[in-house]
């Protein structure tokens, strides 16, 4: 098994337990609601409200982000969003009911447990606008230019392959496209050892991109007007942050 197959699966026995054991606060990872002190760092309390009286009780208990990605969107009717690393479900339901019954959200996830949980939260939510896919993120398992939006929360960080994912992103994005992005990214003085010594892999910190890496990787890949934008500290100089870019349009200039 290579380095990258190895990492993939460690994440995969991760989050498959974390949609089995919902209610599992014994650990300080990005699967849980998490308060490091600094104020919110992980989980459902990132989301408002009105977002969560809209959603079953299983859909937020199995958040596992550092933001609320959906919020950050800009999501218009119509549309239709996809999300990757969508877990139990979250901002596939909040996304599928912004861009209303002319707009769809797909979402994508490599874990059994997590799309069982997530299709029976949709049944719940009496939404239908939705569709959940077994796929990775790496390879897409979706048709070129087919999406208006790309959101993630805490998910791109995970991956063995980031250029794939970033490569891929830009390939399923229709021309003029975004993503509306929720990830843990490191201050640029962080070596790849820093962020190792900071955390664990499936807990969302040493494989976190550096903000210039993360930029680097977007324009290689053809995205313009790209930012990161840090929101809060999630551990020692590495931030929970909202990640956007564009697909630029047909005919346009990069």
């Amino acid at each position: 098994m290579t380095e990258k197959s190895e990492i993939t699966e460690l994440v995969r026995e991760r989050y498959a337990a974390a949609a089995l054991q919902l209610t599992d606060v014994s650990s300080t990872s990005c699967c849980v609601p998490t308060d490091l002190g600094n104020g919110t760092v992980f989980g459902s309390v990132l989301y408002t409200e009105a977002d969560n009286v809209q959603l079953p009780e299983e859909a937020l208990l199995a958040s596992l982000g550092c933001g609320n990605p959906t919020a950050v969107a800009d999501l218009r009717a119509g549309e239709t969003v996809l999300d990757l690393g969508s877990g139990g479900g979250i901002d596939v339901l909040l996304s599928a009911r912004r861009v209303g019954p002319t707009g769809f959200a797909y979402g994508l996830d490599m874990t059994d447990e997590m799309l069982s949980l997530a299709r029976a939260n949709a049944v719940k939510a009496g939404v239908s606008n939705v569709k959940f896919i077994m796929g990775q993120i790496e390879a897409i398992p979706l048709a070129d230019d087919s999406v208006d939006v790309i959101i993630s929360n805490c998910v791109i960080n995970l991956s063995a392959d980031k250029n794939a994912v970033v490569s891929e992103m830009f390939r399923v994005l229709k021309p003029g496209g975004r993503l509306g992005i929720s990830d843990v990214v490191a201050e640029d003085q962080l070596s790849a050892e820093d962020r190792v010594a900071r955390g664990s892999y499936t807990g969302c910190i040493a494989g976190a991109l550096t903000n210039r890496e993360y930029l680097d990787a977007l324009a290689a890949a053809g995205f313009v007007d790209a930012s990161v934008e840090y929101t809060h500290e999630v551990a020692q100089e590495m931030h929970g942050a909202i990640v956007k870019a564009v697909k630029p349009a047909l005919g346009a200039r990069s």
